[in-house]
């Protein structure tokens, strides 16, 4: 029996931020929907007030929030999800959070269940409003300034990313639909 996946991604909100190397796990989301031909995404007031597309076993979650502080829709996103399942569904059921991941190479997707935030605000507000819950990070790689100083960063992950870059974090699709499916069918 297969079991029911939130994948939420973590960003900065549109248009604004739309694109930015901070809000690459929001454009790979989107890439999964087309991937999938699931509709396009609405607001959903039950589901922590985000950008919401359900189809098949995968409910498709962005964040209305600055990344810093996602964690508090995060957690209202997951709990009106599992309002709705079964109790048994409820017991299997998986949070995936998609993010940008600084430091690994432009469009190398990472997975990992638990652990520490390692610097990453916007996961460090999911780990604070989750209670405990271990859900599963897919970060997909934005490189990372030639300076490690925050004042070269922050300008660094709020940038719009150039027509090539956003061609390599789409391209990440592929990996990322291939682990939410083993983690549906696992």
């Amino acid at each position: 029996m297969p079991r029911r996946l939130l994948i939420a991604s973590l960003g900065n909100p549109p248009p604004t931020y739309t694109n930015t190397l901070h809000s690459a796990g929001h454009t790979l989301l989107s890439t999964l929907r087309e991937t999938l031909g699931y509709p396009p995404f609405a607001r959903d007031r039950s589901l922590g007030n985000g950008l919401v597309s359900h189809g098949g076993d995968f409910t498709l979650w962005q964040s209305p929030s600055l990344m810093n502080v996602s964690g508090k829709s995060v957690a209202g996103a997951w709990k009106g999800f599992l309002h709705d399942l079964t109790p048994d569904d409820r017991t299997r059921a998986r949070l995936v959070v998609l993010h940008d991941e600084l430091e690994s190479p432009l469009g190398k997707i990472k997975v990992k269940q638990g652990g520490s935030a390692r610097g990453h605000n916007g996961i460090k507000s999911c780990i604070g409003s989750l209670g405990g819950l271990e859900f599963w990070r897919v970060g997909v790689g934005i490189g990372r300034p030639e300076s490690r100083e925050s004042r070269d960063v922050a300008p660094y992950v709020l940038r719009k990313m150039m027509a090539g870059e956003v061609v390599r974090i789409r391209e990440g699709v592929g990996e990322v639909l291939r682990i939410v499916s083993e983690m549906r069918d696992g």
